[in-house]
């Protein structure tokens, strides 16, 4: 995940302030240099670190912190406020049309992920209960049209395309065509260059006045560093974009970009692409990734991912067999087909306060999922159905069918054991803190499922 290395550094600068007790003038100023190292190492643009680090100590000194018996605990939450005003203070969203469609036009440089995100944001704004439509506006790069359609096809959005003909031509009859058969947004997915250009500017205008733009999003993959920073500075002088979607933030970024976008532009930082599948398109929150860069976790997103992805009738019914004690193999399988809809379990876990440095370094692999179900689906029924019957000529017959050792089928059978006593827990005293510890044996997490 992106900021490891800055959330590293900062949770290094607090643990030195957490051991003086109460702080002199000097000790915040030092723990400031050394944050403003942090920021720069983490690509973060020169000026916006020296104004950021400038304004936390003249809060720390002017709110007389060093006095109090919990100044440490005092200026995290001074940095906190001002890392998420960095970013915004509030989620940004779009706008939205006096009448319809919507129309959102995507831009940037080619490579950056136009097409992809396009896509993300129509499938998004499908989970949402829109009917978006997308619009092939971009005629140069080879099978661009057809990537498009490949991709509307894949989130299950129409896509209206007029091949090479002039990309302002295309998104008039596009948004005439949305209107017609009551698509509430259309999304442009434009060309990009190698560099911003004249001709690419040009374009992207003429297009902002043949039709009715609410929204320019600009496009972003925050592994170029310091230059997505240029970039947007470029795009917003030219175009006055309305906000960016920043990609890749799952990766090994350093993601200075992400703090450096909204203080250098003005512009917020409205979405965030957070892995490669179609799905993982994230609406941006300030606080909440002020909480992760600090290390604190992201519960309301954890919530949101829950209450979006779970399936709440099927989630009651197996509440209701695990306080009966039936739950069985069968329900154990549907888990596992619930939990994947929410994404890497990585990605679940560092979410949860104070587990992303335990995890930073696990090898979690989501193909240990895919072996679990497979064991599942080498039992007969009646094993499924009554797993307590499964013994050792069994269990051989049930590792040759799914491919893979017998000690993974006893270890699969233990943990099944301890997520059955783990749930019938959750209604006991104490129930919830136990829930949390039985997290770490989700599968393929830390003492979980993994083979």
């Amino acid at each position: 995940m992106a900021f490891d290395n800055l959330s590293d550094k900062l949770s290094g600068v607090f643990k030195k302030l957490r051991s003086k007790g109460k702080l002199s003038e000097a000790d915040v100023k030092t723990a400031m240099r050394e944050v403003r190292l942090a920021l720069l190492e983490a690509d973060v643009n020169y000026k916006v670190a020296k104004d950021f680090t400038n304004t936390v100590t003249e809060k720390c000194i002017g709110a007389n912190v060093m006095e109090s018996l919990t100044a440490p605990q005092m200026v995290i939450k001074i940095v906190k406020e001002e890392l998420t005003a960095l970013m915004g203070s509030e989620q940004a969203r779009l706008k939205t049309s006096n009448s319809i469609p919507t129309v959102i036009m995507m831009c940037g440089l080619q490579g950056s992920g136009k097409t992809t995100h396009s896509a993300k944001l129509a499938k998004l704004l499908k989970a949402q209960g829109h009917r978006p439509m997308l619009a092939a506006c971009d005629i140069y790069r080879p099978a661009a049209i057809e990537q498009l359609k490949v991709l509307g096809n894949a989130v299950g959005v129409p896509v209206f395309e007029m091949g090479t003909q002039k990309p302002e031509i295309t998104a008039k009859k596009a948004v005439a065509y949305a209107k017609d058969y009551g698509h509430d947004y259309l999304i442009l997915d434009t060309a990009g260059r190698l560099h911003i250009d004249t001709e690419l500017m040009d374009e992207l205008k003429r297009i902002t006045q043949a039709v009715e733009v609410n929204d320019i999003l600009l496009v972003i993959d925050s592994m170029v560093g310091q230059d997505a920073v240029n970039i947007a500075k470029a795009f917003n002088d030219i175009l006055e974009i309305d906000g960016v979607i920043i990609t890749k933030l799952d990766g090994d970024t350093r993601g200075g970009a992400a703090l450096s976008v909204r203080a250098v532009t003005g512009k917020p930082i409205m979405y965030a692409g957070v892995g490669e599948k179609l799905d993982e398109l994230e609406e941006f929150h300030p606080d909440r990734m002020a909480s992760r860069i600090l290390g604190m976790g992201d519960v309301l997103s954890l919530i949101e991912k829950v209450e979006s992805e779970i399936d709440e009738k099927k989630a009651e019914e197996a509440a209701k067999r695990l306080e009966e004690n039936k739950f069985d193999m069968n329900d154990l399988l549907e888990q596992f087909g619930q939990i994947k809809k929410m994404g890497s379990i990585k990605s679940i876990l560092s979410m949860i306060p104070g587990m992303d440095k335990q995890i930073r370094n696990v090898d979690i692999d989501d193909r240990q999922m895919l072996r679990v179900e497979a064991i599942i689906k080498s039992m007969t029924k009646k094993e499924r159905l009554k797993p307590d019957i499964i013994n050792a000529s069994r269990r051989r017959r049930i590792a040759a069918g799914a491919g893979v050792k017998v000690e993974d089928v006893n270890r699969l059978m233990r943990q099944y054991e301890q997520m059955r006593k783990m749930f019938r827990q959750m209604n006991a005293k104490g129930g919830k803190r136990k829930l949390m510890r039985g997290l770490g044996g989700l599968p393929g997490g830390p003492g979980g499922l993994g083979f």
